[in-house]
C-alpha cells in the first residue's frame, strides 16, 4: 500500500480555513468599494467648464465605471471561489486536485486557497 496521504488533517485544514477566511474578508471589503465606486452618482462639478472639457469627463466617468464594474464581477467570482473552497473543507474533499485525485502542495494552497487543481494538472492544460 502506497503512503500517498490522500487528504489533509484536521490541522492543516484549520490553517487553511483561517486563510480563506481572512481574505473572503479582505476580499468583501475590496468588492464593497468597487460597488461604492461605480454606483456614486455624485456630480464631479463639471458645469462651469466648457462642453467639450466636460464630455471627456463624462466620457472618462463612464469608462471608469465600466471598469470597476468589471473588476467587481471577477471580486464576486473570487469571493464565490473562496467560499466553494470552505464547503470543500467541510465535505472534505479540500486540498484534492480535482484532475489526478493527489494532493495540491500545501505551498500552493496557501497562495491560492481556492485551487482545486494541482501544479501537475494546471501545467497540463
Amino acid at each position: 500500500m502506497s503512503d500517498v496521504k490522500l487528504k489533509y488533517s484536521q490541522e492543516d485544514l484549520e490553517e487553511f480555513k483561517v486563510i480563506i477566511q481572512k481574505k473572503i474578508a479582505r476580499s468583501q471589503e475590496d468588492l464593497d468599494l468597487l460597488k461604492a465606486a461605480y454606483k456614486n452618482d455624485a456630480d464631479n462639478g463639471t458645469d462651469d467648464t466648457s462642453p467639450s472639457f466636460k464630455s471627456f469627463d463624462e466620457g472618462s466617468e463612464v469608462m471608469n465605471k465600466e471598469a470597476n464594474v468589471q473588476l467587481a464581477i471577477r471580486q464576486e467570482k473570487f469571493i464565490r471561489d473562496l467560499n466553494n473552497a470552505l464547503l470543500r473543507i467541510e465535505n472534505g474533499t479540500y486540498g484534492v486536485c480535482r484532475v489526478t485525485g493527489k494532493l495540491i502542495q500545501k505551498e500552493r494552497l496557501r497562495l491560492v486557497p481556492h485551487a482545486t487543481l494541482s501544479i501537475e494538472a494546471k501545467r497540463k492544460q
